[in-house]
């Protein structure tokens, strides 16, 4: 009987306990991940100049393994132009590349003795090495694309072509200068004054006086095998950067197997607008999406 009664007071115990710790089992609360939203960010500085800022459009949901950065430099022969220069077609790259960020570079202009090249050049490594060093912070890849017109192609070339780190994944260039010392010895136009603005850049140099500057400061000079895929487009008649500059350009990349894209168009001064533009945007667009995954 007693046995009977301890079994009985013991099977009671352990459904009782049973029964006391499944009731207190607690369900895991699923805390939804928050989208990263867009973000801007305006002058940011990437050195002690006033002119060493960068705009910096983020875009939503971007990733640190994926998210690739399309990175804007503006021309004006080097002695001036400004990041603001890109406003007209801002809009239309978010738009087409809403996968990307979108950062716009300035960089200090060659008005004075101690802002003569290479001090451009410095300035975009300066910054391209800033950006890669902020990378997870703006939570984006290491995957970088560079776009320029004229002056500003010649210093994404410079960049790309001369600097394995980080490696840039492609170069968008809008009739940019490919060799210095060919420019300067044969200028597109006498109308336009390219030796002396030339001249200006290099410290009142010429390629007779300094050779090794000017050749150092051509992008044509550092194309090998591993260059980065490049999209070239130049008009025909441009009258300051001649269309020999990216012809040369597009022989080489091709002796040496590098992927490319020459498109000349035809009558096409320095710089273009309207469809033409739009063609030139949609040119981008499929060499972007061919070339950089």
């Amino acid at each position: 009987m007693k046995n009977k009664i301890f079994l009985t007071v013991t099977i009671s115990f352990l459904l009782f306990s049973c029964k006391k710790e499944t009731t207190n089992l607690v369900t895991p609360i699923e805390v939804p991940v928050m989208p990263i939203t867009s973000s801007v960010q305006l002058n940011v500085a990437y050195g002690l100049d006033a002119l060493q800022k960068m705009d910096i459009y983020l875009p939503e949901g971007r990733k640190t393994a994926t998210t690739k950065s399309l990175i804007l430099i503006h021309g004006g022969s080097w002695i001036s132009g400004d990041k603001s220069d890109f406003a007209f077609i801002l809009d239309s790259l978010k738009k087409r590349l809403p996968e990307y960020a979108i950062i716009n570079l300035n960089y200090r202009v060659a008005v004075s003795l101690t802002t003569t090249f290479p001090t451009q050049e410095n300035d975009v490594k300066s910054a391209i090495d800033f950006i890669y060093s902020k990378r997870n912070d703006y939570v984006i890849s290491d995957k970088f694309v560079l776009l320029g017109f004229s002056a500003g192609s010649h210093l994404a070339m410079l960049q790309a072509y001369k600097n394995p780190i980080p490696k840039i994944k492609a170069v968008i260039d809008f009739f940019g200068p490919t060799d210095m010392v060919d420019m300067y010895n044969n200028p597109a136009s006498a109308f336009f004054v390219t030796p002396a603005y030339l001249s200006q850049l290099f410290n009142f140099t010429t390629p007779s006086t300094n050779l090794t500057l000017y050749k150092s400061s051509s992008p044509i000079n550092y194309v090998d095998a591993q260059s980065s895929p490049t999209l070239i487009l130049h008009g025909t008649a441009d009258t300051i950067v001649k269309v020999q500059q990216s012809m040369k350009l597009d022989s080489l990349l091709t002796s040496k197997a590098v992927v490319h894209n020459y498109f000349p168009y035809v009558g096409e001064n320095h710089g273009w607008f309207g469809v033409t533009l739009t063609k030139s945007l949609n040119q981008m667009n499929t060499f972007l999406a061919a070339n950089v995954h």
